[in-house]
């Protein structure tokens, strides 16, 4: 077969240097985040540059079914390398690889949201984590897991346990199933059993198809330790929302043990659950570090935010974190607001509710950079582009039957935008090209033999993507004209090295109870926005929502993740906002300006003498070589500041 970028074409591009953010930061990220190990006579020689991942990934996206012409494929080419649009963050890792052939299209798809209403339900969640996907999960109907019956696990080293864990990710996730159906399964499960970990790799172990290194078998152990305690404590009677809660996120701190992978989660609960409501009140001094791993949210519908209990804002207030609102009802009943278009298979969303969907249905996510595109018939052009190469990983199969299932039904895609703070009337682009994407939906898809996609459009909060192109994440201002940006990377990655050569200000990151993480390392970059970008500190809290409202009317037919930044003066005001529009929006969060309450959080505003004097630390003409193995991929999409704190 011919590819369609050959390596004369893409070579082109090898001398040229794309438009990164934010100086060095966009180049960073690229290479922490993206950048494949390239080898050398069996050995891993140094990372790709973009110009070969971009040729991975078009190769990639044709071999799958893209369908893209020749002159596409180059366009699309030049498209991305002038960061002008992006296939989504699991794309540019995954596609052109043997994985898509292992894991079809459950490596390629950004997140997932799943019903937690068997102990399946819960491996599930474990394993698409494990493949580096969020995942949405609901706990407001703990009545459908059952009652508690004793149980006993136990882990030891022994040849002949009755579970003896396979070293790969469908072994931890059926040891999770095994342990639930032993407290919560149907009478012909096992109540007690053993299992061993005598073949699961030890720590630091590279992980050869997917990338990273393996975490080692306790931390499995001490999260299946920690899930028998909670189960224990509810023996004869049913499981609370926050016990289901608390067993979900403990999966998703062993998914993230070793920066094998970062684990996006979020939880839907119920309005009147106060002890839902209350979980994340750090103040309080006795929560689990492990609820970090979830943005917390509950579903609001018609009823309106009147029905919200006074414990709901609390998190408003500077107590806990401030949980978000997802509304099922516009879910369901809109595409673009205002236009009817019912899609009830909606049940969730994913964990940065810019996605509605079905029980363990994905995000297929692409990303346009509004900023960088110079016309209306450009943007057209790519999103129509971009368009061919999300359909045909919707078309893949997927490795669980439900999934295969409503996905090959609803064909859901999230073409996203990004930048819009500093678009300008470029924003008036954006419903005449939605309307020839779905012109061109009904046309291509009957060509290919495929269902019309469900929904197309979106704005999702793009922390990453956003950081290559320098561009305002989603629909969000910028945060301050001058600030810090803290980007996470694994404390083994050369990037560290590279940082701390440069001149970066490097400290491990520090935990929730105040310990330091010392698999995690915390790099600071100063940045600054043009002069001529909508900022956070000049903008209401009311005229963000006004943007965003703007957005789902013209442009989003799925949600558009938002969350707002917040004076504790405007409180008052965002209820009687939310009172007279909740009916027009899809999902919503907010933080406060200031004092939220986290610890070297993702963005911290400066002046410009701190951003002069921090910047003159840094070192230049400095190169980057990356030699070993690079550290694990870590995509983190929805934990940017942009998308609601973890």
């Amino acid at each position: 077969m011919t590819l369609p970028i050959n390596s004369d074409f893409a070579s082109r591009y090898a001398d040229k240097t794309p438009p990164w953010g934010f100086n060095d930061l966009g180049y960073v990220v690229y290479k922490r985040t993206y950048a494949r190990p390239v080898y050398q006579n069996g050995e891993i020689a140094r990372t790709e540059e973009w110009w070969e991942t971009i040729q991975r990934v078009i190769n990639g996206a044709q071999s799958i079914g893209a369908g893209l012409t020749p002159d596409e494929s180059e366009r699309l080419f030049d498209y991305m390398f002038n960061l002008k649009g992006s296939v989504g963050g699991r794309m540019l890792w995954q596609l052109g690889t043997e994985n898509n052939k292992r894991l079809g299209a459950d490596s390629l798809v950004n997140c997932w949201f799943t019903e937690l209403a068997t102990p399946e339900d819960f491996g599930w969640l474990f394993e698409r984590l494990m493949l580096g996907g969020g995942v949405g999960f609901s706990v407001d109907k703990p009545e459908r897991l059952g009652l508690v019956r004793k149980a006993s696990v136990v882990h030891e080293c022994a040849n002949d346990s009755d579970f003896i864990i396979p070293d790969k990710r469908e072994g931890w996730s059926e040891l999770v199933i095994r342990t639930l159906r032993a407290y919560i399964g149907d009478k012909r499960d096992k109540t007690d059993f053993t299992y061993s970990t005598a073949l699961i790799r030890k720590a630091g172990t590279p992980i050869k198809t997917f990338g990273g290194t393996a975490s080692g078998p306790e931390i499995l152990v001490d999260g299946i330790d920690d899930i028998c305690e909670i189960l224990d404590g509810a023996v004869n009677r049913q499981l609370t929302s926050v016990e289901i809660l608390d067993i979900a996120n403990i999966i998703g701190r062993v998914v993230v043990s070793g920066n094998v992978r970062r684990s996006a989660q979020i939880a839907l609960g119920d309005t009147h659950d106060v002890d839902f409501l209350e979980a994340k009140q750090w103040d309080t001094g006795n929560i689990p570090v492990w609820r970090a791993m979830s943005n917390n949210t509950v579903y609001l519908g018609d009823e309106g935010v009147d029905s919200l209990p006074d414990e709901f804002w609390e998190g408003y207030m500077g107590n806990g974190e401030a949980y978000g609102m997802f509304n099922l009802d516009a879910s369901q009943q809109y595409g673009r607001m205002g236009e009817e278009h019912p899609d009830y298979t909606i049940s969730g969303t994913n964990p940065c509710a810019e996605i509605g969907l079905a029980h363990r249905e994905s995000c297929n996510l692409s990303e346009i950079f509004l900023p960088n595109v110079e016309s209306q018939e450009e943007l057209t052009d790519l999103a129509k582009i971009l368009y061919k190469v999300q359909k045909a990983v919707a078309a893949m199969p997927y490795l669980d039957r439900t999934s295969d299932e409503i996905t090959s039904r609803n064909l859901r895609l999230g073409l996203g935008i990004t930048g819009v703070a500093q678009s300008g009337e470029k924003l008036d682009w954006l419903s005449p090209t939605y309307e020839a994407l779905r012109k061109f939906d009904i046309e291509w898809s009957k060509e290919q033999g495929l269902n019309p996609s469900i929904r197309l459009t979106t704005v999702k909060p793009s922390g990453t993507l956003s950081l290559l192109a320098g561009v305002t994440p989603g629909v969000h201002p910028g945060y301050s004209e001058f600030h810090i940006r803290r980007v996470r990377m694994a404390t083994n990655d050369p990037l560290v090295k590279y940082c701390r050569t440069r001149g970066y200000h490097v400290e491990p990151q520090r935990n929730v109870d105040g310990s330091e993480d010392p698999r995690t390392i915390v790099v600071e970059f100063p940045c600054r926005f043009p002069k001529d970008t909508l900022l956070a500190e000049d903008m209401t809290a009311f005229e963000q929502l006004d943007l965003q409202r703007r957005m789902q009317r013209e442009w989003a037919d799925n949600a558009v993740s938002v969350t707002v930044y917040f004076s504790p003066d405007e409180l008052d005001g965002v209820k009687d906002y939310l009172r007279e529009h909740w009916n027009e929006m899809k999902s919503v969060s907010f933080m406060l300006r200031q004092d939220h309450g986290f610890d070297q959080a993702p963005l911290e505003e400066f002046t410009e003498g701190d951003y002069e004097e921090m910047l003159a630390n840094v070192t230049g003409g400095v190169q980057m070589t990356l030699t070993g193995a690079p550290a694990e991929f870590e995509d983190d999409e929805c934990a940017s500041g942009a998308c609601p704190v973890r």
